[in-house]
Formats: C-alpha cells, structure tokens, sequence
C-alpha cells in the first residue's frame, strides 16, 4: 500500500518548483493561479529570490505547500494514495493533495496560518530546539520540571527515535537544554525558527486560524488522512478540521502516525515536496523493517 508523506517548513530551496513550472503546463497554471490567489508573486522568490526572502515565515510556508501540492498534481493518475499524512504544515499539503481541500482553499488557509503564526512569534520571543538521543520520557520530565508559571517548554515534534524537539519560551527551551545535556542528550541544538511552534506560545495563531478553517469547505478525503495531533486516520471532515485546529498548540506525533501507517498496510513510502527529511526519519521509525520503501518523488 502507497503512503504519500507531505514534508513540513524547513524542507524549502532557493529553485524550488522552477523544474516543475518549466516542464508541466498543468503546473505553471497552478503557479500562476497561487500568484493571483496570495496578491505577490510568490514564484519569483520560489525561482529566483534569496534564502532570506524565502525564509519570511508568508513566503517559507505558501512555498513548501505549492511545491508539494504541485508535485502531487503532476503525477496525474499516478498520484495512487492509499493514505497520506503530513508534518505540521505538510497537513494541509496531504489534506489538499487528497481532495479534502480544494487548492485555492488549501492555499488560503496555509497563508492565514502562516501570517497567524508569525504574529503570534512577535508576541513574545520563543523557540526550538532538537533533542537528540535521549528517551521520550526523560525529555517530557525535563520539560515539565522547567515549566513554571510564564516560562513554558514542552515536547513538539516527535519526529522519530532518538529525535524529539521541544518549543516555548526562550529562557525555558534554553534551560531545559542545558538539563537535557546533563541528563545524557547527545546534542540539545537551538533550531533557527523564528518561534515556539507547536506549543501554548501559539495560542493566538490557533484563534485566528480557528476562524478560517471555521469559513472554509472541507470535503471527505479521498483515502484516509493521518493526522498529527493522534497519529491516527481520519476521513469526517468535521474531524479533520477539528484536529487541525487543535494542530498548532500541539505536539506532531509523527513516529506514531507512520507506526500507525505501517500498522494499516503501508509498505510504500513516498515523500511528495522538496528535501528528504521525512525520509530520513521514517528509515529510523521503521529500521529493520526489510518490508518498507522509502523514496521521493520520481524515485
């Protein structure tokens, strides 16, 4: 069984989406329309601008959903999904792809998230960091000792073994990362984001979304849709669209969606956007697992 896996921000190149506007007519109706749909011309950065131009949180997110979304649309009949997920932001890529959004909606909501997000950073300063080779439970622990009335830290992307990021508030991820090195991690690394994604420090992101996921139509997908804040598969829409709103302030539980994927039948992986950080972490969730591929697109 097929399993189309959507990456997240961070996967964004300077180039990005160029190859596919040149070659697939399909695709540079698609560019053009996001053009007019975001107000800017969003394919000039994508092509040809500079990394700190892409790096603006409007841009780095409308970017890597286009990116994604049009490589899945490219694909024709061969775009065969026997399920699909997404990491943090690729949710609404899988959701899209898989016809529960349309694009112009999917589009629309992933810039309202993006500038939602972004005000809500200039609220109050905050951050990541990866953890890296240190048990879950240990990191939650640490977490939770740190945590005291403003200063807030907690676990945000369970990305696979061995790799967990934390987020909240600067003074907080900073102490919780010296704890975490005195408590055996191999490597506690600031991330260069410009916030505490995936925890309380986007509270205000997660009202404003909540009003335009609320204006928005959301269909049944066309196969199931593991989502981040369970890990689980959903196809009512009402559902979807409840645990999207739920997503920002939430942890992605990503190990548990791709074990919950292999464990319904999934033995193809194909990541579906640009890097291959999905890859990566799906080869370490599910390591010696002869069963499993794991490839991009056109692999």
């Amino acid at each position: 069984m097929k399993a189309f896996v959507f990456p997240g921000q961070g996967a964004q190149f300077v180039g990005m989406g160029k190859d596919l506007y040149e070659k697939h007519p399909i695709a540079r109706q698609y560019f053009d329309s996001a053009n007019d749909i975001l107000g800017f011309d969003i394919t000039d950065i994508m092509f040809d601008g500079t990394d700190e131009e892409l790096k603006q949180t409007k841009v780095t997110q409308p970017a890597v959903f286009l990116h994604s979304v049009i490589n899945a649309l490219c694909l024709g009949d061969d775009f065969t999904p026997d399920m699909v997920a997404g990491h943090s932001l690729g949710e609404l890529s899988a959701l899209t792809a898989a016809g529960c959004l349309s694009f112009e909606s999917g589009l629309m909501l992933v810039s309202a998230r993006a500038k939602a997000m972004q005000k809500a950073c200039e609220l109050r300063p905050s951050t990541m960091a990866a953890i890296i080779a240190l048990d879950d439970d240990v990191i939650e622990g640490i977490c939770s000792e740190v945590s005291n009335g403003d200063e807030i830290v907690v676990p945000a992307n369970y990305n696979c073994p061995g790799q967990l990021v934390i987020s909240g508030t600067v003074d907080a991820v900073n102490t919780a990362c010296t704890m975490l090195k005195e408590a055996g991690a191999k490597r506690a690394l600031i991330l260069n984001v410009s916030g505490g994604f995936h925890s309380p420090m986007m509270q205000p992101a997660k009202e404003e979304l909540e009003a335009a996921i609320a204006a928005t139509t959301f269909s049944a997908p066309r196969c199931p849709v593991y989502q981040n804040v369970d890990g689980e598969a959903h196809t009512d829409a009402e559902e979807i669209k409840a645990n999207l709103i739920q997503q920002l302030t939430s942890p992605v539980r990503w190990t548990k969606e791709v074990n919950a994927m292999v464990a319904a039948g999934a033995t193809d992986f194909i990541e579906c956007g640009p890097g291959k950080a999905l890859q990566g972490m799906i080869a370490k969730i599910c390591k010696g697992n002869a069963d499993i591929s794991i490839r991009g697109i056109g692999e």
